[in-house]
This record gives C-alpha cells, structure tokens and sequence, in this order.
C-alpha cells in the first residue's frame, strides 16, 4: 500500500524507527494539540528500552506497525534472518502493518511477510532524514505532494529531530485548514 483510497479530506500520517523518550513524546503532544492521529511503525529494540512510551502511543489510540527489531537492511540481510528479526518485533507490536527499513526488500522477503502483514510504503517522502536539506524544504516536499489519501512518512529519531519538529505541526496547520483530518492506517490498530 502507498495511499489510502478515499473520498474523504484525510491524510496518513506516519513516524518510522521510535519510539525514544527525546523526540516521540513530543511527537505524540503535538498531535494531540491538534487532535491528529498517527501511525507509528516502532523498532522492537525501540519498544523494549522505553515501553512506557510504547504504551502511550497505544492508549492515545494511535496506530502501530512493525519496523523490525533491529531496524535491518532487507537487501543486506539473508530472508530467514530478516523474517526472525520481524516476528521478534512482532511479539512486541501485535500489527498487521509492515515497513521495511529504507523502504527497500527484497522480493523473498515481501513474498514471505505479505503472508502475515500488509506492507506499507508512501506516496510523500518528507525526506527529514537528510541532514543536507533544510527544514524548510523537507516541508514544501510534504505540502506540494500530499493529498487525499497520502501516506507521509516522518521520522521519530534524533537524526532527523530538528527537521521534523518543524514539519510536523506546519504540516497539522496548513492541512487541517484545508480541512484535512488524520487518522491511523486501516490496519494499524492493535488489540
């Protein structure tokens, strides 16, 4: 899945490699401010060091999909172990949501977890992961493409912490004004 079919003035918002206690409670106080939802694909390893933050990620009623446990290259790392290193992070999460780290797999692997899970991409690549780009930009590549039914990727990692906490509440301001609503990914919620 890259977009969510639909009618409505909705966007998908999505935060990939959290959850840590220096950016994703910030993340899930600026949704909140702005009565947003969002889809947090977690790192297992992520999980086990701060599963408070985990917790409330779920009881704010957030969507969870799974990034693997140890937020692994899927073309460097052989099938069965790259398969081991999702169920290990499942165990954690309970999803039917998957995305692969760097958005890349190989086809073994897709083959292999499509059994399980549904594999989200995007259609709106924020790109706050480049340290090159200024936070402006990382902006205009959210508001320029997303539309009705988009997947935004962000990310809850201090590598990207100072471009994502500018595009984040822009994003919430200038969509919510066009009358856009967030919720979580069909799939994303946990029992």
């Amino acid at each position: 899945m890259r977009r969510v079919r639909t009618d409505r003035k909705e966007i998908y918002l999505t935060f990939d490699d959290g959850p840590i206690p220096e950016l994703t409670p910030w993340v899930l106080d600026t949704l909140k401010a702005h009565g947003a939802q969002a889809t947090f694909f977690c790192i297992g390893s992520n999980i086990q060091k701060h599963p408070e933050i985990f917790t409330r990620i779920k009881a704010e009623g957030h969507g969870i999909g799974n990034h693997t446990f140890s937020h692994l290259k899927g073309w460097d790392t052989e099938r069965f172990a790259y398969l081991r290193d999702t169920l290990r992070c499942q165990q954690l999460t309970g999803t039917g949501l998957f995305r692969p780290p760097y958005g890349r797999i190989t086809m073994g692997q897709a083959r292999a977890i499509a059994r399980r899970f549904k594999l989200v991409f995007w259609d709106v690549l924020s790109e706050d992961f480049d340290v090159r780009l200024e936070p402006q930009q990382c902006l205009n590549n959210v508001l320029y493409r997303a539309k009705r039914g988009s997947i935004v990727v962000l990310h809850d990692n201090l590598l990207s912490e100072e471009r994502m906490r500018y595009v984040l509440p822009r994003t919430l301001e200038h969509f919510a004004r066009e009358g856009y609503h967030f919720p979580v990914l069909p799939g994303g919620t946990t029992a």
